[in-house]
């Protein structure tokens, strides 16, 4: 699972502030990877990615006292568009193609 926050902001502060929400997301469990970037386009658009185990590990982690604290003030600033993606297909090391099965198709 991964969830993309997209943001527009000029605040000086942001970077640090995304810093640690991207930290104390990366100290759950089920958490994969992360990270913080900003647009070669647009100084003021940023994207935070983290990538989960699974939806259920992303949930639990946004219901943790420390993510509260820390990484819901960024998160509830991000722009109000779809953040929450299922992996279906990915590309692997030497180019292999793998295909997941999608959460929301009913089991045979």
């Amino acid at each position: 699972m991964i969830s993309v926050a997209h943001f527009h902001t000029a605040e000086d502060d942001f970077p640090a502030r995304a810093q640690q929400a991207l930290a104390v997301l990366g100290a759950r469990p089920g958490f994969l990877r992360g990270s913080l970037s900003r647009s070669v386009d647009d100084e003021s658009d940023w994207v935070l990615i983290t990538e989960w185990r699974d939806i259920g590990s992303y949930r639990r982690a946004l219901g943790s006292y420390d993510v509260k604290l820390a990484a819901t003030p960024v998160l509830g600033t991000a722009l109000d568009v779809p953040s929450g993606f299922e992996v279906l297909a990915e590309l692997q090391p030497g180019g292999r193609l793998a295909l997941h099965a999608s959460d929301r198709e009913p089991s045979p």
